[in-house]
């Protein structure tokens, strides 16, 4: 599957494409991109790297380190809420799909039974 495939661009209701204002496709590269493995890990990188060449500066502010480590973990925290939701999202997806395969079906069941009621109606 691609990293950036939308999952609701085959529902029948959902605007997709071209129908999506400039802001609403921005929200989905940026939500498709910072809810993935790569971003959640050159994140978890990029700071472990500056926390280390802060460890070896002098810092006269206290809780320095503390704070960073904070930060790092509120966006971790996003990044993996992101991740989670795009899951949900396949998973969401997948059911409506399923859903819509077995409606045609029921659909195609109910107009051969009703043409055999007709049939059978037209019979006697």
């Amino acid at each position: 599957m691609p990293p950036m495939e939308n999952h609701w661009d085959y529902h029948p209701t959902v605007r997709s494409g071209e129908d999506l204002q400039f802001r609403e496709r921005a929200a989905d590269w940026l939500r498709l991109g910072m809810g993935s493995w790569t971003f959640f890990m050159s994140f978890i990188i990029m700071l472990s790297v500056w926390m280390i060449t802060g460890l070896f500066t002098a810092d006269p502010k206290p809780f320095f380190l503390l704070n960073l480590c904070l930060s790092m973990l509120a966006g971790l925290q996003g990044s993996a809420l992101l991740i989670s939701d795009k899951r949900a999202d396949r998973i969401r997806s997948d059911i409506a799909k399923h859903h819509l395969e077995i409606s045609e079906e029921m659909h195609k069941l109910l107009r051969e039974i009703h043409e055999v009621h007709v049939h059978v109606e037209e019979t006697k």
